[in-house]
């Protein structure tokens, strides 16, 4: 290897290490990516990628779409109304409840883009009713973090809209190529959380704790469409990418007729749900399209090292090597920070593209690496979602993911033989 790839694996590390030291995400992969163009005497490339990356259609309007939508839906209280038609008919099931609470969380993932926005709608409502169920507090909590992989099936996620990209398809389509896989890793990780919980008797609980009865609100009468609101434009997408083409459209359009949907079902003043929804666009540029173009310029400072060149030609001697290259990579880098949007996104700026070269399609590589990099989120104990569940339970971080843990390494181990 060339020096400046040696630089870029020793960049590699220090980034890597600055994560983990809860660095700012964006700020350490742009500096680094940055720091690699120059290092390489080609710094017009990083900005170059970074100004490609602020309008690049496909990601943005349907990260922005999907968030402004998000926001609308809580804006409007739909949200509420789904968790609670959800959540009604679980209150006497025993054990069952944490199957039963996981598939919940799994299906409002789907509505919900964010791991952590879904896990604070779903546990506040669940979680009390777990718990009064005779389920341990740590017990309910993981068995909402585990269903928080529903997001495989948002068709705003930025991962399928990205890699969908690279081969001409909608995230909607990507879905639908992908869906065994997904509803695969569903199904590990409801079994493996019930089996998990089951053997250490977290259904034997009893327990509370001070200020669970203020753990969010709630609504006394649940209003059907009010509850199929935030479903709406996931409903409106698989219909139009299946059997009705004439409906077919993009996710930001879906996103739109969603929120107009939930106009007329709430009588919610309209020029309030069209700041809202901007609102959301925002949140979605700054917090979800910001790492995505961090994460590419990175991705462009490893490619001008030539790292990435190397990489390929190492993954060009065995397919099997790049599999799980790209399974294993974005997996233990999603362990280490509590992210799996950065590795992932780095590794399909980088070395998805080139699937082809090893032996690989660009979808079935990508998608390794999108729900790989969901799964280590899931059991990192510093991960943003299992912070926010750790506060709504009053429990230890890594007392979650000693739960959600052994589903998510059956999941890998899953990829790594199957896939």
């Amino acid at each position: 290897m060339q020096l400046t790839s040696w630089i870029a694996v020793a960049v590699i590390v220090l980034t890597v290490a600055a994560l983990v030291k809860k660095w700012d995400v964006r700020t350490t992969l742009l500096c680094s990516g940055l720091f690699l163009c120059c290092t390489a005497l080609k710094p017009l490339d990083g900005l170059n990628q970074f100004a490609k990356m602020m309008t690049n259609g496909t990601l943005v309007q349907a990260i922005c779409g999907a968030m402004g939508f998000a926001f609308v839906i809580t804006l409007t209280k739909c949200d509420l109304h789904l968790v609670g038609l959800l959540s009604k008919p679980l209150k006497k099931l025993g054990i069952l409840l944490i199957p039963a609470c996981t598939i919940v969380t799994l299906l409002v993932n789907t509505a919900i883009p964010s791991a952590a926005g879904c896990a604070a709608a779903v546990g506040a409502s669940l979680i009390p009713v777990m718990i009064r169920a005779g389920i341990k507090p740590v017990g309910a909590g993981a068995a909402i973090l585990a269903g928080t992989i529903g997001s495989f099936m948002n068709p705003g996620s930025p991962h399928q809209n990205m890699v969908g990209g690279y081969v001409g398809i909608s995230g909607m389509e990507f879905i639908l190529k992908n869906m065994n896989t997904y509803l695969i890793l569903w199904a590990i990780a409801v079994i493996g959380v019930t089996v998990v919980e089951f053997i250490r008797k977290d259904y034997r609980g009893g327990e509370s704790f001070d200020g669970m009865e203020s753990l969010g609100e709630t609504v006394e009468r649940i209003n059907i469409l009010k509850a199929f609101a935030p479903l709406f434009p996931l409903v409106l997408l698989i219909i139009g990418n299946t059997c009705l083409p004439m409906v077919k459209m993009g996710v930001a359009q879906a996103m739109v007729v969603g929120a107009i949907f939930a106009i007329c079902v709430t009588g919610t003043n309209p020029s309030k749900v069209v700041n809202e929804f901007f609102n959301g666009c925002g949140k979605g540029f700054a917090n979800i399209v910001s790492i995505i173009i961090s994460a590419s310029v990175f991705a462009m400072g490893l490619r001008a090292s030539g790292l990435v060149g190397d990489m390929i030609e190492v993954l060009k001697t065995s397919n099997e090597y790049a599999r799980w290259f790209g399974i294993l990579g974005p997996y233990f880098m999603a362990i280490l920070v509590g992210l799996g949007d950065a590795a992932t996104m780095a590794f399909n700026e980088a070395v998805t593209p080139h699937a082809a070269t090893f032996g690989m399609s660009v979808i079935e590589l990508g998608n390794l690496a999108y729900v790989s990099g969901a799964l280590g989120r899931t059991m990192s104990p510093i991960a943003g979602v299992v912070i926010v569940i750790a506060g709504l339970c009053r429990t230890n971080p890594l007392s979650l993911v000693q739960r959600t843990a052994p589903a998510m390494i059956v999941a890998i181990l899953s990829l790594l033989i199957f896939s």
